[in-house]
């Protein structure tokens, strides 16, 4: 009822706006129809029919695209009114508190209700939030000093999560005041990351660069006329230039693998053709360490979707790893198996040495960049510690997955899932 007689106050103050606004139109009118009343002997009831045609006039809306203008904005204006603070904060998908001028926590968001739980309406934020530079943040727009200030923070419980938290407020003599926090965890996350990556690609590089420096000071001293030495020292130093090369080539496929946009269906690989490739190109190396290496694959076609030259690397890489950690002198077994029916059907590619294995807390972290089980094996075998994490990030544009089973003493089983369509 009360929505009825605000919208009827609000036409009859349109129309009198608009009579107003035509005051003159309808002056000059009534004047001519009175002087045609005057000299033609018109009837009285014509000349007021004709004044109340002319009062209608004067009532119509003038000015097409200029009374739409307005009526579009009376209309937006009348939506704002019946917004409520509850419905903005509800629409914001970050954490949002209003609060007033003693602190005190006036409405929440549901976003606010599930990052930090416990808070409520009448809830003192200085009590919720103790961290000093929340404090301070408070104190400085609650004080005046500024109409707005940003500082970041970091909540510890349940888990850790780091935000940016800006505080203002709202309106103009209003005394309200708005928290909103922004999550800055995964972007923290990633520099991390980032920042590791860095300091362990230096340290990787670092260490056979400080090699080949020190046995360059010796071949340019003691070992100037030492032909044994110096054949000695070239060897290690060419070693350690080769090692720095597989680094940088490692380290350049994973950033063109990160660069790279997820694969598109089309072309198909033969797993078979392709396995059986990077066998024979490992035999070398399997009759180094005195492997065998063993075929079980299933029948019929073993086609899949994806780069060839990305799944050899990826098979290649697997293979390679099998015959340098498994036991010497013991045997490697691949295997090609179907998935299983499914809504999904799959083709599985198992790698399986029977060697030492690998203890059960090390194979969660196996795939990140530059870990090792064992540094030293790692450097002896000419690993880069970067094998792994290029497999990861092939499979994951393949839409593929890698799971590892081990257990210490009895081998290590590395199975590469892949979707068959």
């Amino acid at each position: 009822m009360a929505d009825t007689g605000a919208e009827r106050i609000t036409t009859a103050q349109a129309l009198r706006a608009r009579v107003w606004n035509g005051r003159w139109l309808l002056a000059a009118g009534v004047v001519a129809v009175a002087a045609v009343y005057a000299f033609a002997g018109m009837s009285v009831y014509v000349v007021l029919l004709a004044c109340a045609v002319l009062l209608a006039a004067a009532m119509l809306p003038t000015g097409g695209a200029s009374q739409s203008i307005q009526s579009d904005a009376a209309i937006e204006a009348s939506g704002l009114q019946r917004l409520s603070g509850e419905y903005l904060a509800a629409a914001v998908a970050d954490p949002l508190i209003i609060f007033d001028r003693t602190a005190t926590i006036v409405h929440a968001n549901a976003a606010a209700f599930a990052a930090f739980g416990g808070i409520a309406p009448g809830l003192s934020l200085s009590l919720k939030f103790r961290a000093p530079e929340m404090q301070a943040l408070l104190d400085s727009v609650l004080s005046g000093t500024v109409a707005s200030d940003v500082v970041d923070y970091t909540e510890k419980l349940p888990v850790e999560r780091a935000y940016r938290v800006s505080a203002s407020s709202v309106g103009h003599a209003t005394d309200l005041f708005v928290l909103v926090f922004k999550d800055q965890s995964e972007t923290r996350r990633i520099d991390r990351m980032r920042a590791d990556f860095i300091a362990n690609a230096s340290h990787e590089l670092r260490t056979p660069l400080a090699s080949i420096s020190g046995f360059i000071e010796t071949l340019r001293g003691p070992a100037r006329n030492d032909p044994a030495a110096r054949e000695q020292f070239l060897q290690i130093m060419q070693n350690q230039t080769g090692r720095m090369a597989r680094l940088i080539d490692d380290l350049l496929s994973l950033s063109r693998l990160e660069m790279k946009p997820y694969l598109k269906p089309g072309t198909e690989v033969d797993l078979r053709q392709t396995i059986d490739s990077v066998i024979d190109s490992l035999g070398p190396l399997a009759k180094e360490n005195s492997v065998v290496i063993e075929r079980d694959y299933a029948e019929g076609p073993l086609d899949v979707p994806g780069d060839r030259d990305e799944l050899f690397q990826v098979f290649e890489n697997l293979v390679e790893n099998a015959c340098k950690y498994g036991q010497p002198g013991g045997r490697v077994t691949v295997s090609i198996a179907r998935g299983g029916a499914g809504p999904e059907p799959g083709i599985d590619v198992t790698i399986r040495d029977y060697g030492p294995g690998i203890p059960e807390e090390h194979i969660p972290r196996i795939t990140e960049r530059f870990y090792r089980i064992d540094v030293e094996s790692s450097r002896t075998q000419k690993g880069t510690g970067l094998g792994l994490s290029i497999v990861k990030h092939i499979l994951t544009r393949h839409n593929a997955r890698l799971s590892i089973k081990s257990e210490v003493g009895k081998g290590a089983a590395f199975t590469v899932h892949l979707p068959e369509r």
